[in-house]
């Protein structure tokens, strides 16, 4: 589903004043973040800005190693005020951080610094005096944001169901309704987080953040859908985005994303095919999602899948977990490996099938003699009862291979 609740840009003229209430009574710099630790406004400075405060004034937000910083100390969790240690090589100065809660709910984080870690009783109790009212106001501005903001959860769905009459009316909605041009291409990226140990809300918060530098760029617009373990990016443009482009997007996403999760979430982002606009935008959602899983399941892509490169993985990726096991290697295969040269006669076969039965090349790349390797393809015959001059047998192995590749990449990292 898509997520509604958006982070405030920019404090509202009633929240500005609160802010500068507060800072006024402490003679301390103050501010209000979201929970990803993003300005949402900030008091006039009192002699104590830091590089931090210098560089989210200008940014709007902190740099990620400081985010990063400031979520481990489980701000997000705190059920009451305490202070966020200063760091003198990230030039952060100590911070007194309230959690801002509405029934449970974090709404963001009111910081004052308080650079020798400390706050008189008297200040303590001004602050806890403002909260109520800062807290309130954080969610009228929210609130105020969401007014008249289109539900898309449905609309979503209907574009990647099974239904092709409901596909053209989602995609018709979306057109209309002015939340995406009627563009001649679509690609559809899917991102997925493993279980995490932040609190609720906190993790579609960091997708909605990692991703919406994306809804609008130079190339392409778009729109997202969020989910409490993952999230969706349908974008249209004039022309296809390239792989580069979109391996470079993915790559930012992963990278915000560990700025703003703890590291239990591991995200993966899949990347599905190009289609031909929003009336094919399903097609490029399942591959996105067989994409994901194979981002997952395959260390070596480092968290990030693609489709259109995954070759005949995309198939095998398809079946059920239970069914991807070491049952589905053929017999012929099985042979092989358990024979006493398996591993050299393995690695001689998945050459020659790699080089489309290429003797010349094959021999090349294994640094051998064509006589050795004639005799190393008598004994793969001889042992599997297969002919490598027949298509269907060489695919029957090539297959295997490739499943047997899968497996292994599951069980050991540096086997693909």
């Amino acid at each position: 589903m898509v997520e509604r609740r958006r982070r405030i840009r920019v404090g509202s003229d009633a929240l500005q004043q609160l802010i500068e209430e507060l800072a006024a009574r402490l003679k301390r710099s103050v501010v209000v973040d979201d929970p990803l630790v993003r300005l949402i406004c900030s008091s006039q400075h009192f002699g104590d800005a830091d590089p931090v405060r210098i560089r989210s004034l200008l940014q709007g937000r902190a740099d990620d190693e400081i985010i990063r910083y400031v979520l481990d100390q489980g701000v997000a969790r705190w059920p009451k005020p305490d202070f966020v240690q200063g760091r003198d090589d990230l030039g952060l100065l100590t911070r007194y951080c309230v959690p801002l809660r509405e029934r449970g709910e974090l709404l963001g984080l009111l910081m004052v610094v308080a650079p020798d870690g400390t706050l008189t009783h008297e200040e303590a109790d001004t602050v806890a005096q403002a909260v109520p009212a800062i807290t309130a106001q954080l969610r009228a501005d929210q609130l105020a944001a969401d007014t008249g903001e289109l539900d898309l959860p449905a609309t979503l769905d209907a574009l990647f169901g099974t239904s092709e009459a409901a596909r053209t009316g989602a995609r018709r909605q979306l057109i209309d309704g002015g939340l995406l041009p009627d563009a001649p291409h679509a690609v559809v990226s899917a991102v997925q987080v493993a279980r995490s140990v932040e609190p609720p809300g906190q993790v579609e918060l960091a997708l909605r953040a990692a991703l919406e530098r994306f809804l609008r760029t130079r190339s392409s617009d778009g729109v997202m859908g969020v989910t409490p373990d993952g999230a969706v990016l349908v974008q249209v443009s004039a022309r296809p985005l390239t792989a580069q482009e979109l391996a470079d997007q993915a790559t930012t996403v992963r990278e915000a994303l560990a700025a703003y999760l703890d590291a239990s979430a591991a995200p993966v982002v899949g990347i599905g095919g190009g289609q031909d606009g929003l009336a094919d935008a399903w097609t490029s959602h399942t591959q996105a999602l067989v994409a994901a899983r194979a981002a997952r399941r395959l260390p070596h892509l480092k968290g990030i899948g693609a489709w259109e490169s995954l070759g005949e993985l995309a198939v095998l990726l398809q079946l059920p977990d239970d069914a991807l096991n070491p049952s589905l290697l053929p017999g012929p295969l099985r042979l092989l490996l358990d024979s006493p040269v398996g591993q050299r006669l393995e690695d001689t076969l998945r050459c020659f099938l790699e080089n489309a039965g290429s003797v010349p090349r094959t021999a090349e790349a294994l640094q051998i003699h064509r006589t050795s390797l004639y005799y190393r393809l008598r004994q793969i015959q001889e042992i599997t009862g297969l002919d490598l001059d027949s298509g269907d047998d060489r695919l029957v192995l090539h297959l295997g291979l490739r499943t047997r590749a899968l497996l292994q990449a599951q069980a050991d990292p540096s086997a693909v």
